[in-house]
């Protein structure tokens, strides 16, 4: 048997292996899928994948390239082709692929006024993931938090202007919580005003969606996303309506100056562990990514290729010699952040899928939205941004289809949800601990929305008590440390089939009604 007929008979049995053994994994509407029954675990978020994905894994396992590699180029570009974004750099988390952007702002080749230097202020919100934040300290700037807001889970950005401090902010990063995109309109005027960076952290919102009026778009300078979206070929970028009442639809990600992700398993797709740097419309800042992604190097030939440039050894930089070896100059003090070529080859399988994916997410957020409608005197259910309010349909066999109000800013949002966000009320004859602990009784997973109130985690009370200075917090923030007292979330992950959910709305509908009885 020759090699190449031995990897196939491999493969294929690799196949049969998964199909037997992971079909708890397969997306919900799949046939193959194993049945749920009473009494299992329904996990909040789990990786969901096929035999294609194994397969994948496997196949270039045995090409045995194993760093970042072809297959990490080939993501990388598919990755970059999906969000409509100049270049996508694969890393090995989202928290890295946080601190390898933020760290790119901080580049001595920047022009002075845009450099984020030590002492120098970022805007952020207080409620969410610390590695959303920790960069910002790692590289010695100071966060200046401002409060969230329930309804949405994502920043009050009204207060924006009132964090602002002239000379000192350089930057807003935050990110869109549990797959709803903050006030994207709202934080771009802001950043223009004031010439700041924005960096979204997408990686709870990959497949999100907003829409804002095209003479808006146009006046924000997203030109980048005009152009895609009038070649009328990608498609999600996308303008839609006529004259005035012209709107584009772009994806969260796509926006500011670089936007990161995360593939960890519970995100929108997987590569076990992972991450992603897009650079959204400035080339010059793939090239300040890239290095300190790789060790800070200056050289940007990718892993096992030499003289890109070819002037390999031709460069004179620092106080080195004339000539030095470019591949061992070093402009920055980067990390060693990419993941492997393996996980990229997972990765591909799953860009495939993201369309069904971000749909699957949507479905489970209203089906759980449509069962758990007449509680909401006890619990605050999360909207869209933009959004005024959901609408029960009249007729519940009706498609699952959500139905909002929106506001007046011709704004509106599409959500590929990461949870679905439950407040329970001061006023509840309930505890959220009673809560949960119910739902943990019944091996329905929940979390709490990350850190809450970061500014109440032990590392920031320890952090303000070393250095009161290292942190800001510009305002009160009740809103957070409500969302840290009452707020859970629930999954809504494409693992999850329509008969777990019914259980799921089942359990919490006779909680509530006990209680209330």
């Amino acid at each position: 048997m020759s090699p190449s007929e031995l990897k196939t008979e491999i493969l294929r049995l690799t196949r049969e292996y998964s199909r037997l053994t992971h079909s708890g994994n397969l997306p919900a509407d799949d046939p193959a899928r194993a049945e749920y029954t009473v009494g299992q675990t329904i996990p909040y978020a789990a990786r969901v994948f096929t035999p294609d994905e194994v397969e994948a894994a496997v196949s270039s396992t045995l090409d045995f390239w194993l760093t970042l590699g072809p297959e990490g180029e080939a993501m990388e570009s598919e990755l970059a082709a999906f969000l409509g974004v100049k270049h996508s750099l694969l890393v090995n988390s989202g928290s890295s692929a946080n601190l390898v952007a933020f760290s790119a702002l901080t580049t001595h080749k920047l022009p002075p006024h845009k450099r984020i230097n030590p002492g120098d202020e970022v805007i952020t919100v207080a409620a969410g993931f610390p590695t959303t934040v920790a960069p910002i300290i790692q590289c010695g700037a100071v966060p200046v938090f401002i409060d969230a807001m329930v309804k949405t889970g994502n920043a009050n950005c009204s207060q924006l202007e009132a964090a602002f401090s002239p000379g000192k902010t350089k930057a807003v990063m935050m990110a869109h919580a549990l797959g709803n995109p903050f006030e994207l309109v709202t934080v771009l005027e802001f950043c223009q005003k004031y010439d700041l960076w924005l960096v979204e952290d997408n990686c709870d919102a990959l497949g999100c969606t907003y829409t804002l009026p095209l003479g808006k778009a146009r006046a924000l300078g997203l030109d980048h996303l005009i152009k895609i979206a009038e070649k009328g070929q990608h498609p999600i970028i996308r303008i839609t309506g006529e004259g005035n009442d012209s709107v584009i639809t772009a994806p969260t990600g796509s926006f500011g100056d670089l936007s990161t992700q995360s593939f960890y398993p519970p995100h929108h797709l997987t590569m076990g562990e992972g991450g992603a740097v897009s650079i959204i419309r400035k080339p010059p800042l793939k090239t300040y990514a890239e290095s300190f992604r790789d060790w800070g190097r200056d050289c940007w030939c990718p892993s096992g290729k030499d003289d890109t440039c070819g002037k390999r050894f031709q460069w004179q930089l620092g106080e080195l010699p004339e000539g030095y070896d470019h591949k061992y100059i070093y402009s920055h003090l980067g990390f060693n952040l990419k993941p492997l070529d393996i996980q990229a080859a997972i990765g591909r399988v799953q860009v495939k899928r993201l369309p069904a994916f971000i749909e699957a997410r949507k479905r489970n957020w209203e089906q759980l939205r449509r069962g758990l409608h007449g509680l909401e005197a006890h619990m605050e259910f999360a909207l869209p941004t933009h959004a005024t309010a959901w609408h029960a349909p009249e007729n519940p066999e009706s498609p699952l289809d959500s139905n909002f109000s929106w506001d007046d800013t011709g704004c509106y949002t599409d959500c590929s949800w990461f949870g679905f966000k439950i407040t329970i009320k001061e006023s509840a004859p309930f505890t959220r601990t009673e809560f949960v602990r119910n739902l943990d009784a019944h091996k329905i997973g929940n979390r709490m929305l990350f850190g809450g109130n970061l500014v109440r985690q032990p590392a920031f009370v320890q952090l303000r008590r070393d250095n009161p200075a290292a942190v800001r917090v510009s305002c009160e923030l009740p809103e957070a440390d409500r969302i840290m007292n009452q707020t859970l979330f629930l999954g809504t992950y494409p693992g999850l089939t329509s008969t777990q959910i019914d259980y799921m709305v089942k359990v919490i509908c006779d909680f509530v009604a006990e209680k209330i009885s």
